[in-house]
């Protein structure tokens, strides 16, 4: 007992909930930790999307990042930030220019003039495809 009342040093744990500070601090480290991952899977898909840059580069980017991570990701963030974000913008760019392609191509592309949609009724008509009721009923709509 002589041991144990030597090693204490009068501050007594009470637990994940027994003190404000304590939740306060944890939270801290969390939302640290948290931001630290976002920013390293930030660089390196970064890494990944740079094409200029060769794959030791790469490779050696990557290693630091292992050994000697905060040193490594803030001279990352200055040295190559600009790049980074020019990188992201051209990306974000060519994701929205697929969106509007693919959008368009499901919504039938531009929008066709009332003499367009007929001249493809009476097209669909002379094949045969579709009768003449659906004709009158497709010229209908294409007049409005």
């Amino acid at each position: 007992m002589r041991f144990l009342e030597a090693v204490t040093t009068g501050y007594e744990y009470q637990g994940f909930w027994g003190s404000f500070w304590d939740l306060i601090w944890w939270f801290l480290w969390i939302f640290v930790f948290v931001a630290y991952l976002f920013v390293l899977f930030a660089i390196i898909g970064d890494l990944f999307r740079d094409h200029k840059l060769n794959g030791w580069w790469k490779a050696v980017w990557i290693i630091f990042l292992l050994f000697l991570p905060f040193i490594t990701a803030l001279v990352y963030l200055i040295a190559r930030g600009r790049g980074m974000s020019e990188r992201s913008m051209k990306e974000a760019e060519q994701i929205k220019q697929a969106q509007d392609a693919y959008i368009q191509s499901v919504a039938g592309g531009k929008a066709h003039s009332p003499a367009e949609e007929i001249a493809r009724a009476k097209a669909l008509l002379d094949a045969g495809t579709i009768s003449q009721a659906e004709y009158d009923q497709l010229k209908s709509k294409a007049l409005g």
